[in-house]
């Protein structure tokens, strides 16, 4: 969306996680730690969305009021993109944790224990 709203061309690949398209070895070379999203500018590798939003701002659109200049401006932006790391994030990952995964782990377990 950052790409598209900052008027960036870009060649956009589905990495097919479940086919563990993330493992092979040309995707392990731009990414060690195999997660998406990951760009690759030229030979120049980065993977966390934030990171990239905030490169492609920086250097393709340097004065974008996306990504302000401004350090007062740009904090602002920044706090909000770290916001959902330690705040929005948390609360999801608890409530899937509790309420889901719990509940599908539980759910296999007792398939396996009476043969279904």
């Amino acid at each position: 969306m950052t790409a598209k709203y900052l008027g960036i061309d870009v060649n956009q690949k589905l990495v097919k996680l479940v086919a563990g398209e993330q493992l092979k070895p040309e995707y392990l070379k731009m990414n060690p730690q195999h997660c998406v999203p990951t760009i690759d500018d030229n030979g120049f590798y980065l993977w966390e969305s934030r990171a990239i939003l905030a490169y492609l701002a920086n250097k393709y659109a340097p004065d974008s009021p996306v990504y302000p200049k401004d350090p007062k401006e740009r904090a602002i932006v920044d706090r909000m993109l770290y916001f959902d790391i330690g705040t929005v994030f948390m609360a999801v990952r608890e409530y899937l944790v509790s309420n889901h995964i719990k509940y599908f782990f539980y759910q296999n377990s007792k398939r396996e224990v009476f043969g279904l």
